[in-house]
Parts: structure tokens; C-alpha cells; sequence
């Protein structure tokens, strides 16, 4: 039976241990690292590459999103699973916007868990999904997730953001949309508490994940689109 590798990172010494009990009593499991704040976990994951992190999302150091979206500017191919005391809506939609393979409530029964980080594991994620199972209506699932997001966003702020992900400073950006450097900062400030982020680097995150989901939908519908004009 394969084993699966396990970073495991809560700021709560009892949920490590009860993380440490469950998944230890399992032979398909193995907990590599286990963090009790966000920068350790983050480099735990770039030095050991586990197969799954399971973290909570409010840490001291880095947050979940924020390790998320380290994770994902740097390709590392752990899947990122938030295990968390409260589910908001706004938590599911901005971890599936920015890729996290799902989120796990700490009340799970230990059952809940193991099956949910098998799935994972199986490269399956766990955010809410539309019923149907092909790939297409997974990714629209996930383009809505996204636009909802940002539909909080301004036109001006959405395109920065945008900017933003393709790694030009506030100067580079500035001059590209003909406005001063300030406006540029208050603009992201702007955007930074819509989206409750902190930081570029998890913007980025969240439009090129958007931008891939869009582009791999638009892929897929290219063969229906022959067959349609065959008919």
C-alpha cells in the first residue's frame, strides 16, 4: 500500500497531537513535519515536498492563503488541505479560488478525516463541486468560485490585479495605466481589504489561478464546438 507523506501546522499544540494520533495509527500515512506556525511549514513543505499539508488557515508567521499562495508561485506539488475550527463561505471561496485541495472542519470525526485526506491524496479535491463529474463542470465550478471573489473588485482594481499577476512593480504598473505610483498603493490597499489578504503575492495567486481554470475550460469546450458545427 502506498504511503502517504504529511506536513501537518496548527498554532494549537492539542490539534497537532490529535493530528499526530489519527494519522499515526494509519500505515498509509506519514506525518514528515509537524509546525506549529506558518514559516516553519512553509519551509517544511519546500524541503521535504509531502504529498499533503494539512494546516489551519489563521497562523502565526504566514496564514494558510499566504502559504497557499508561496506554494503555488513556486510550483511545489503538495496538495494544501485547511483544517479549520470555522467554515465561512468567504474561507471556501477564497481557498478554492487560490487552489487549496479543500477544507476539513476540526469537529470532523477522525473517520471524516482519514477518508477526506485519501481523496486528496487520490487527487481529488474536496471543495464543493456540482453534482455531475466531468471536468467541465468542474472547472466552471471553479470560475464561479473565483468571479465570486471578485466581484467586489472594481473594473480599475481588477485590472491591476491583473498586473499584478503577470510581476510588474506599482511603478511598472503606474505607467502602464498612466496613473501615479500613490494611487497605485491605495488602489491595492483598496483591494487587499475586499479580498482579506495581506499581501501581492497571494493576489497573484488568486488571478493566475482564475486565468488557469478559464483557459483550461475554454480547451475543453473546443471539441464540442466542432462537433456542434459538424451536425
Amino acid at each position: 500500500m502506498r504511503c502517504t507523506s504529511v506536513v501537518i501546522a496548527d498554532r494549537h499544540p492539542v490539534v497537532l497531537q490529535g493530528l499526530t494520533n489519527v494519522l499515526g495509527a494509519e500505515s498509509s500515512f506519514k506525518i514528515v513535519a509537524s509546525c506549529s506556525d506558518g514559516t516553519d511549514c512553509i519551509e517544511a513543505i519546500r524541503r521535504l515536498v509531502p504529498d499533503i499539508a494539512v494546516l489551519d488557515i489563521s497562523m502565526p508567521g504566514l496564514t494558510g492563503l499566504e502559504i497557499l499562495a508561496i506554494a503555488n508561485s513556486e510550483n511545489l506539488p503538495t496538495r494544501l488541505v485547511f483544517f479549520t475550527t470555522s467554515i465561512e463561505d468567504r474561507e471556501l471561496v477564497m481557498s478554492a479560488a487560490a487552489g487549496a485541495y479543500g477544507v476539513i472542519p476540526k469537529d470532523a470525526t477522525p473517520e471524516f478525516l482519514l477518508q477526506s485526506l485519501r481523496q486528496v491524496a487520490d487527487g481529488q479535491r474536496l471543495l464543493p463541486l456540482p453534482s455531475s463529474d466531468s471536468a467541465v463542470s468542474r472547472d466552471r465550478a471553479n470560475i464561479a468560485i473565483a468571479e465570486n471573489v471578485l466581484t467586489v473588485l472594481t473594473d480599475r482594481e481588477r485590472q491591476i490585479m491583473r498586473l499584478v499577476s503577470k510581476g510588474l512593480s506599482n511603478k511598472e504598473i503606474g505607467r502602464r495605466l498612466n496613473i501615479a505610483d500613490g494611487t497605485i498603493k491605495v488602489h491595492l490597499h483598496h483591494i487587499y481589504q475586499k479580498l482579506e489578504i495581506s499581501n501581492r503575492t497571494v493576489l497573484a495567486a488568486l488571478a493566475l489561478s482564475q486565468n488557469e481554470t478559464a483557459g483550461r475550460l475554454a480547451e475543453s469546450q473546443v471539441p464540442r464546438i466542432r462537433e456542434t458545427g459538424q451536425r
